[in-house]
């Protein structure tokens, strides 16, 4: 399990947080992008931008289900995996 609010990943942990992720769905306000990590990986600058926070450390609240990842909160996202 990660606790994004009690430990502190940067942009260099990102490659072993995310290393068995198949999607990570990232809430940015209102906006929700969608990475498909084994289908078409990002570039890491983009995916850095998306999952960290203005602190440099991986934005809470960050919750893996299976092989998805949670990033951020969007009621929508969070409706669409858990109702």
């Amino acid at each position: 399990m990660v606790n994004a609010s009690k430990e502190r990943f940067g942009q260099e942990d990102l490659s072993e947080v995310f290393a068995d992720a198949n999607e990570v769905v990232v809430a940015r306000g209102k906006k929700i992008l969608r990475f498909q990590m084994k289908k078409e990986p990002p570039a890491p600058e983009e995916f850095a931008k998306a999952v960290l926070g203005p602190s440099g450390n991986l934005r809470a609240p960050t919750i893996k289900t299976g092989k998805r990842w949670l990033v951020g909160f969007n009621e929508e996202a969070y409706a669409e995996r858990f109702d």
